[in-house]
C-alpha cells in the first residue's frame, strides 16, 4: 500500500475480539495505528508492551486496531490467538485475518508492521519490523499535530 491511498474497508473478519470496528468508525474522528502481528512472530510479542504503552498514553487521540495475520497453519487456532492476545494485554480490537483478507487489501507481507492513518482516513505512514518505535511515535506525533 502505497503512502496517501485512502484506508480501504475491511472485509469481513474471520473474528474480531475485543469489539468490531467498520473502516467508517475509524474515519474523520481521529488517526489511527493499524498493526499487524502474529502469534508464532517473535519480534511482535516484544513490541506488544510498547504499542500497550502507545495506545494507552493516546488513547483520547488514536484508534488503535490489531490486526493477527498468520504466517502458517498453526497461527489459524482461534483459541491460541485468544490466549496470546490476552498474554500480552492486547485490549484493542483484534481483526484475526486468517484467510488474508485484510492483509491483500493492505498488499502487507510483515509481521510486525505499523500502518498510520489521518483522520481523513489517508495513510501518512509504513513501517515494518521490531525495532523504530521511536519513528512510529515520531510518525504518530506528526499526525496528531505535536511536536
Amino acid at each position: 500500500m502505497k503512502l496517501r491511498t485512502p484506508m480501504p474497508e475491511l472485509p469481513q473478519a474471520t473474528k474480531w475480539l475485543n469489539g468490531e470496528v467498520s473502516r467508517e468508525e475509524l474515519i474523520g474522528s481521529k488517526p489511527t495505528l493499524i498493526h499487524f502481528w502474529s502469534v508464532s512472530c517473535g519480534m511482535c510479542k516484544e513490541a506488544m508492551p510498547q504499542i500497550n504503552e502507545f495506545r494507552d498514553q493516546y488513547a483520547d487521540e488514536l484508534n488503535v486496531i490489531a490486526v493477527h495475520m498468520p504466517r502458517s497453519e498453526k497461527d489459524l487456532d482461534l483459541d491460541q490467538i485468544e490466549e496470546v492476545a490476552k498474554e500480552h494485554h492486547i485490549s484493542q480490537p483484534i481483526y484475526i485475518d486468517n484467510d488474508h483478507q485484510l492483509t491483500d487489501v493492505f498488499e502487507n507481507q510483515y509481521v510486525p508492521a505499523y500502518y498510520v492513518f489521518d483522520e481523513e482516513g489517508t495513510l501518512r505512514h509504513f513501517q515494518a519490523g521490531g525495532s523504530g518505535m521511536k519513528m512510529l511515535e515520531k510518525r504518530v506525533n506528526r499526525v496528531l499535530g505535536n511536536k
